[in-house]
């Protein structure tokens, strides 16, 4: 079996509400339902539902919902943690064992704003703090993780890759972390920011170089995680069963379960489908 799987086991979670494909709830739980079904499921993580859609999800979803076989979700919060905790465990006591929360995301602007959600949340979830690298040291200190914004559907929201670099840096060896937005292509490259015809287009990080990256950094081999994130030639990259290597430099299995384990958890993705489509475009599935 390819590294890459182990590279990408769980990793896709799913946020087909979202923009750019923005879908409907009926539409994006009727395609997690058949995603856990189908082949590829080795890849899927959670399904992520705004805390305030949490009905809309359970009234979608409840013919698709199997006891025994439980949902794993990951919520997006508003702005009051306490009133997001009574969400959710609210639906908790109306889902004994087919859907369950696993975890929680807020956005964060200053280290204040962390330790205050922080306290409130009280490690009752598994939290995300979504902000810059700055907040990196405040998370530690709640027992979070942390979220990083890799894209946008407007020009300029794409972070270079010297930024995600330091992020990798600023998180490695304190706080676990997933990534959001703009990582549904395999590779670097310019592509459409949104679905929408005539769309304007950026330079948008791809999924397999930041994972790689993310395990070079991991590795302290901060001299090529920036050249990483930006290589855009699948010949740059090679996956094989036992390691997997950048123009020759290599990272083992074990490197690659101890990185998913540890540091890059997973990474948000408006499509399920385009980023299997693309590892079966590149031959690695």
């Amino acid at each position: 079996m390819s590294v890459v799987r182990e590279l990408l086991v769980n990793a896709i979670d799913y946020a087909g509400l979202f923009p750019p494909a923005g879908l409907g709830m009926e539409e994006t739980v009727r395609k997690y339902a058949s995603y856990r079904k189908g082949p590829d499921r080795w890849a899927l993580g959670k399904l992520v539902v705004p805390v305030a859609r949490l009905a809309e999800f359970e009234a979608k979803a409840a013919p698709l919902l199997e006891p025994g076989e439980p949902w794993h979700l990951s919520v997006l919060g508003g702005t009051d943690p306490a009133a997001d905790l009574k969400a959710i465990e609210a639906f908790h006591d109306r889902h004994l064992d087919n859907a369950r929360i696993d975890s929680l995301e807020i956005k964060a602007a200053s280290s204040a704003e962390v330790q205050k959600a922080g306290e409130t949340i009280g490690g009752r979830i598994e939290t995300y703090y979504e902000g810059p690298a700055e907040l990196i040291d405040a998370i530690r200190g709640v027992r979070g993780r942390a979220k990083v914004r890799t894209g946008g559907v407007k020009p300029g929201m794409v972070p270079s890759a010297d930024e995600l670099a330091r992020f990798f840096f600023a998180a490695r060896d304190k706080v676990a972390f997933k990534a959001t937005a703009g990582l549904h292509h395999a590779l670097r490259g310019v592509r459409p920011l949104t679905y929408e015809t005539g769309c304007e287009s950026d330079l948008l990080h791809g999924f397999l170089n930041v994972f790689t990256a993310a395990a070079f950094a991991f590795l302290k081999e901060d001299r090529y995680v920036a050249s990483i994130l930006e290589e855009r030639d699948a010949r740059g990259f090679e996956f094989a069963e036992t390691r997997l290597a950048w123009h020759g430099r290599e990272v083992t299995r074990e490197q690659v379960q101890l990185l998913r384990d540890n540091f890059l958890l997973s990474f948000g993705s408006c499509s399920f489908e385009e980023p299997i489509a693309e590892l079966r475009a590149l031959q690695l599935l």
